[in-house]
C-alpha cells in the first residue's frame, strides 16, 4: 500500500508539471505487448476474483454443457433406432391394415379387418418386384407352462415370416406348410419367453404351454434380436396363422382369414417405390376402392426408409429446440461477462489510469480487458465441452444407446464461447480505454 501510494504520487505530480515533461520525453507509440503477456495479465487478473470469475463462467459452461449433450444423445438414440429399423429389412415394405373406430375414436392402424391371407397371396402372384410375402395376425397373451407365466405377443404367421424377419433358431424347426394347413397347436418360442418359462438351461422342445387355455407344443426357439423399435422378437412366441385364426382370435372377416399386417421382400431395395405402386393398385381393386369418387384406402404401405426418415426429422427438431433454449443461456452467460467487465472497469479505474499514465496507449488497455473477457468465455466453453461429453457418456451408458460425439459440435460449442467472450468483452474494454487518465487517477 505504502508503495502504491507513492507511486501515485509521482505520478500526479509527473502530470502536473509541464516543465517535467519536457525534461523526460514521452513515448508516444510504446511497443505493443505480446499476445503472451496480455494473456498472462487477464489471468492473474481474473485469478485474483476466482469466486467471481467462477461464477461469470457459469451461464457460458451451462449453455455449451447442454448443446454438446443433447447433440451427443440426440444423435446416439437416432443411431441405435435406426440400426434397429434397418434390422426390421431395408427392401422390406409393410402392409398394416385400416383403422377400426368406435363412437368417432380410432382404435389405430391394425385395428380393422380390411386385410386378408388372400391380399397376401393375391401380392405374392401379381406383384412381379416382391420376391416373398408373408401376413401375420397378433395379439397380446398370457402364456403359462406349469407353475410359470409371463405376458407375451402372439404372432399368427405363415411359413414366410422368419425368412422375411430374418428369424434363425437355436434349437428344435420352424412349423412345416402341412402344420399350417391343418392348423395345428405347435408354437416356436422367443428366448425371452423360454427363459421365464422354462429357465435357460433347460429345452422346451416337446414341452406344452398353454395359451388362452389351449395347449401348444413347443417345436423351437429362436435367436435373440433385440428390440426393433416398438417390438421386441425376444418376447414372442409364434403359432400357424391359420391356427391363431381358428382358435384364438376367430374368423372374424366377411371371407378369409383376416390378418392385421403383411410383409413383402421385394427383390432390390431400388424397387421399394415399385412395389409400393403396384400393392396399392392391387388392394385397391381388391377392395373396390375408386380415389377419383372419394374412396380412401382401409390400408397403408410403409417401409422401414420411411420410418427412419421419420425418426431423422423428429429427433433433428427435437436437438433444434433443445439447442435454442441452450443459446438463450449462452446469451444470458455473455451477459453475465459484459456485467462483470464492466463492474470490474469502475472498480479498477485507478489502475488503468496508473497504466495510462506510465504510457500505455488505448490499444493495449483494450486488449487487456478483451482477453479477460475471451479468457472466461473460453474457459468456460473448454469446461461445458469437458461436462457435456461427461454426461453424454453417463447417458449412453444408462440407457444403452451408441456414445456419438461430432467434431462439430465441439467446434460449434468452442466457436460460440470465444464469440461470446468477444461480443460480451467490446464494451466493457472500450470503456476502460476511454477512461481519461487524470481523472482516473483522482477517483477513488
Amino acid at each position: 500500500m505504502v508503495l502504491e501510494v507513492v507511486v501515485l504520487e509521482v505520478v500526479a505530480v509527473v502530470v502536473k508539471i509541464p516543465a517535467f515533461e519536457k525534461r523526460v520525453p514521452i513515448q508516444k507509440q510504446p511497443p505493443t505487448l505480446p499476445i503472451v503477456e496480455i494473456l498472462l495479465m487477464a489471468i492473474a487478473a481474473l485469478w485474483s476474483n476466482k469466486l467471481r470469475t467462477v461464477l461469470t463462467m457459469l451461464g457460458v459452461i451451462i449453455g455449451i454443457t447442454a448443446v454438446i449433450a443433447v447433440t451427443s444423445v440426440g444423435q446416439g438414440v437416432q443411431a441405435e433406432t435406426e440400426a434397429n429399423l434397418q434390422g426390421l429389412g431395408a427392401d422390406i415394405l409393410r402392409v398394416r391394415a385400416g383403422a377400426a373406430s368406435s363412437g368417432n375414436v380410432s382404435q389405430g392402424r391394425g385395428s380393422a379387418t380390411t386385410l386378408t391371407w388372400s391380399d397376401a397371396q393375391a401380392i405374392a402372384s401379381q406383384v412381379s418386384v416382391a420376391r416373398t410375402v408373408t401376413a401375420y395376425l397378433e395379439q397380446s397373451s398370457q402364456v403359462v407352462y406349469e407353475q410359470n407365466n409371463t405376458a407375451v405377443t402372439i404372432l399368427g404367421t405363415d411359413t414366410h415370416y422368419a425368412d422375411v424377419n430374418n428369424i434363425t433358431l437355436q434349437s428344435g424347426r420352424y412349423f412345416t406348410e402341412d402344420e399350417l394347413t391343418d392348423a395345428r397347436p405347435v408354437a416356436v418360442l422367443g428366448p425371452t419367453v423360454r427363459d421365464d418359462l422354462f429357465g435357460e438351461d433347460n429345452s422346451p422342445i416337446g414341452h406344452s404351454i398353454r395359451i388362452q387355455g389351449q395347449r401348444y407344443t413347443v417345436l423351437g426357439v429362436a435367436n435373440e434380436k433385440g428390440a426393433q423399435g416398438r417390438e421386441n422378437p425376444d418376447e414372442q412366441v409364434y403359432v400357424p396363422l391359420t391356427n391363431m385364426s381358428a382358435r384364438l382370435v376367430g374368423n372374424n372377416a366377411l371371407s378369409g382369414i383376416a390378418v392385421q399386417g403383411i410383409s413383402v421382400e421385394v427383390t432390390e431395395q431400388a424397387l421399394l417405390e415399385a412395389a409400393d405402386f403396384q400393392m396399392t393398385n392391387l388392394l385397391r381393386v381388391r377392395h373396390d376402392i375408386y380415389p377419383e369418387r372419394g374412396d380412401e384406402d382401409d390400408f397403408e404401405i410403409v417401409s422401414a426408409a420411411d420410418l427412419v426418415e421419420t425418426l431423422t426429422s423428429t429427433v433433428g427438431l427435437f436437438s433444434v429446440m433443445v439447442a435454442a433454449i441452450a443459446a438463450i443461456s449462452l446469451v444470458v452467460g455473455g451477459i453475465g461477462i459484459a456485467n462483470i467487465m464492466l463492474v470490474s472497469v469502475v472498480e479498477r479505474t485507478r489502475e488503468i489510469g496508473i497504466r495510462k499514465a506510465v504510457g500505455a496507449t488505448n490499444s493495449a488497455i483494450l486488449s487487456q480487458f478483451m482477453a479477460e473477457a475471451i479468457a472466461i468465455s473460453a474457459a468456460g466453453g473448454v469446461l461445458g465441452v469437458a461436462m457435456g461429453i461427461a454426461i453424454a457418456r453417463i447417458a449412453a451408458t444408462l440407457f444403452d444407446f451408441p456414445f456419438v460425439i461430432s467434431l462439430w459440435s465441439i467446434a460449434l460449442g468452442v466457436g460460440l464461447s470465444f464469440a461470446i467472450g468477444l461480443v460480451a468483452g467490446v464494451i466493457p474494454a472500450r470503456s476502460a480505454a476511454r477512461l481519461d487518465p487524470i481523472n482516473a487517477l483522482r477517483s477513488g
